[in-house]
């Protein structure tokens, strides 16, 4: 029935280190009152000026993309810069869209395990996928952004397409709103999620954290760093964990395996990089992502995060490995030519079910399903940035061309026919794992192609600067072709046909402005899009099966920003209008007639508003409505899944008083109730979550810094629907437990 396991290395190993830092910090304790490691100092307003790009010696211009990221501002949770794919490494306050970049820091004090915990720090994006399903899957200003859009180092369909773990990730940047300018791709409609590598920092780096969740997993996980050469021109940084036990869930129990290596080198003129990602993630009983509620009936309230309505014999392994390569040539003192490519693959072998339900009492039929595959992912550019001026002008010119390609294997074996079975979503019903006991199930590898997506773009940007750039207009454009195939994987003399065959191509223009009014305030709009592929006419539609043109999605969007040195906010007015398709109840005919609109305002806050205490999060308002449906029945409906408003505040307080190195730490997070279907008649209620910790950062023996950190997720113990988008209910996780301890030595 499973597959056999696979043998996972360093993982006694780690077992052993993890031991050995528990008991390390035990012994630290008595030292616990010595004051805390000083931290680097950060300056006044860093927002202001040029990004400051700190680490080793030789590392490139403001606009480059190898090295060190912009550094952090002042409270360390955010950056002050980030990386807005063909603009390059951009400040937040002269950046004519919405972007955040959260740091290793805040992920450490958060003990985030993956990317979903981490995105929940912006009140814009909610995650759409249950915290013990094997995937990541979110949502960006009402829009659904799959793990598969997320970028690694500002290329796709390389990252890990299920979930994306942070081992080896430095920072996360969100950049919300359609990118197709930036980045190209499909898919994107919302926004973009970009990882950034870990770079060896200019002091060695030996550091061991140990983190114990509830219920019973331990998780060891090394960093460590170096950097060589005469100037520090040659960096390596290595970052390798293990975890395994039960999770919060009833009989769910994951294994994890993640290693991580990032190579560097910064020179005078010549920077380049090179990262290998691996990781492997076990689950067993996972809960799916597909949970559904019947039309027509009252959403029933949410069940305790801890019911898990997955059979103990289900389970899905994976296997996830990329390798990403990228390198910068200062062929003048303004003018860099770059090239980046990097290839990934992912392998999933999986036996899950899923419910249906049926009433209000939480009454449910389960669905089982079997679907091994794997998911293939190849990508590369080319480009020259320059600066100079023409006359008064000054010019920030890029040019680039890229190509990806996504390729999906599955199918190709016999149809399995697998048992239905009734449950409840209170009180589970189980199968007898006899009953599938004696099917032979195929796996992952071997697969045939089911279906490609190749994507080639040329993009063309300049931002004009006036008045020591406090006047910028950045005009560009991507011209971009989409090629979109499938083929038949049925197993007879029909597999391995092409199914459809689609190529079209297009320009998507965009323009941003930002204006400086001081050295503290700005303000910026923009209007740029997103090209997503074009839908297929289903069966149902007398037009069965044809292909339709790549969708447009357009954004226009103004806000501000304002640094108060230490701290900052910003706010937002945006608006997204996507297309999308229906088939008319008159005609019976499949076009691409219908458009969702939301409109909605943005206010976040960050960085250190006094002195040790420390404020990051925000509120969003949107409104997102179905302006056209099929036959007008739902127009001005609200979209379903699409919360109206969302809330988050995340503070750190230093209890120097009490402890020197004790912060205490809380966050709030509220959604509010959406709508389930587009009739609008099935409700799903809002919910809150607190968070509540501490850490305490102390000196031990041989003057080695020591951190411990506690945390408690949903302190309450709240049971709620965390989201409905999409169509499906993904109940939100228990009260949760983390403890961890870390030396650096």
């Amino acid at each position: 029935m499973r597959p056999p396991s696979r043998a996972t290395p360093f993982r006694s190993a780690l077992f052993g280190v993890s031991l050995l830092a528990l008991g390390c910090a035990s012994a630290y304790a008595q030292d616990a009152r010595r004051p805390r490691p000083q931290e680097a100092s950060v300056p006044e307003s860093v927002l202001l000026d040029e990004v400051v790009v700190d680490g080793a010696a030789g590392q490139p211009p403001a606009t480059g993309t190898v090295g060190q990221p912009p550094a952090p501002y002042a409270g360390g949770q955010v950056a002050t810069g980030a990386r807005l794919g063909a603009l390059g490494n951009r400040s937040i306050l002269e950046t004519p869209f919405n972007v955040v970049s959260f740091t290793e820091q805040l992920i450490r004090n958060q003990q985030a395990r993956t990317l979903a915990d981490v995105v929940l720090n912006d009140p814009s994006v909610r995650n759409d996928a249950p915290a013990f399903s094997e995937r990541d899957a979110f949502f960006i200003r009402g829009f659904s952004v799959t793990n598969l859009d997320t970028a690694y180092d500002g290329l796709f369909y390389i990252a890990n397409p299920r979930r994306q773990f942070l081992e080896g990730i430095e920072r996360v940047e969100i950049l919300k709103g359609p990118t197709a300018l930036l980045n190209g791709g499909v898919g994107r409609v919302g926004g973009t999620i970009n990882l950034i590598p870990k770079r060896a920092p200019d002091e060695p780096l030996n550091r061991l954290t140990t983190t114990y969740l509830s219920d019973s997993q331990v998780w060891p996980h090394f960093d460590v760093a170096r950097r060589y050469g005469e100037g520090g021109e040659w960096g390596i940084r290595v970052n390798g964990s293990y975890r395994a036990g039960d999770t919060p869930l009833d009989r769910n129990e994951n294994e994890v395996v993640v290693g991580a290596l990032g190579l560097d080198y910064s020179g005078e003129r010549l920077r380049a990089s090179l990262d290998l990602n691996h990781s492997d993630q076990k689950i067993d009983a996972p809960i799916s992502l597909f949970n559904a509620a019947a039309p027509g009936i009252p959403i029933p309230r949410a069940p305790d995060g801890r019911i898990n309505t997955a059979n103990s014999f289900e389970y899905i392994d994976s296997v996830y490995d990329m390798a990403a390569g990228r390198v910068e040539f200062d062929v003048l003192e303004n003018t860099t030519v770059y090239a980046a490519g990097g290839a990934s693959r992912y392998r999933e072998d999986f036996l899950t079910s899923s419910y249906l339900i049926n009433d209000v009492a939480g009454n449910a039929t389960g669905t089982l399903a079997i679907q091994p595959q794997q998911i293939e992912g190849r990508t590369g550019e080319v480009g020259v940035r320059s600066r100079f001026e023409t006359g008064f002008v000054g010019h920030q010119l890029n040019v680039s061309v890229s190509r990806a390609i996504n390729e999906n294997y599955r199918g190709g074996f016999p149809r399995i026919t697998l048992p239905t079975f009734r449950t409840n979503i209170y009180e589970p019903s189980f199968l007898p794992a006899s009953r599938v006991g004696s099917f032979d199930f195929p796996l992952a590898s071997g697969r045939p192609l089911f279906a490609d997506l190749l994507l080639t773009s040329l993009a063309v940007s300049d931002t004009l600067s006036v008045a020591e750039e406090r006047f910028q207009l950045t005009l560009g454009g991507r011209y971009q072709d989409i090629r979109s195939r499938g083929f038949s994987t049925v197993v007879g003399p029909t597999l391995g046909d092409q199914t459809y065959n689609y190529e079209d191509s297009r320009f998507s223009p965009a323009v941003g402005a930002v204006v400086r009014l001081t050295e503290h305030f700005s303000v910026y709009g923009n209007y740029i899009e997103a090209l997503t592929e074009g839908p297929t006419a289903p069966a149902t539609a007398l037009n069965a099966s044809e292909v339709f043109a790549p969708v447009v999605s357009e954004q226009k969007e103004v806000g501000i920003k304002y640094d108060f040195g230490s701290f900052g906010f910003t706010t937002s007015l945006f608006q997204i209008e996507q297309p999308s398709g229906f088939t008319d109840p008159a005609s019976r005919l499949f076009s691409v007639d219908g458009l969702q609109s939301n409109r909605g305002a943005e206010f976040t806050v960050f960085g250190e508003i006094v002195e040790g205490v420390r404020l990051l999060g925000g509120l969003t308002l949107i409104e997102a409505e179905l302006e056209k449906t099929a036959g007008g029945r739902f127009d001005g409906n609200s979209v379903p899944g699409v919360p109206k408003v969302a809330f988050n505040l995340y503070g750190e307080y230093d209890v120097d008083w009490l402890a020197p190195g004790l912060t205490v730490t809380g966050r709030m997070l509220h959604t509010g109730g959406t709508r389930y279907d587009q009739a609008n008649t099935q409700r799903v209620e809002d919910w809150t979550r607190f968070d509540l910790g501490a850490r305490y950062g102390f000196v031990g023996p041989y003057d080695k810094p020591v951190e411990v950190t506690f945390n408690v997720e949903n302190v309450f113990n709240e049971s709620y629907w965390a989201s409905s988008a999409r169509g499906f209910l993904a109940a939100g996780a228990p009260r949760t437990f983390l403890v961890s301890a870390s030396i650096d030595f």
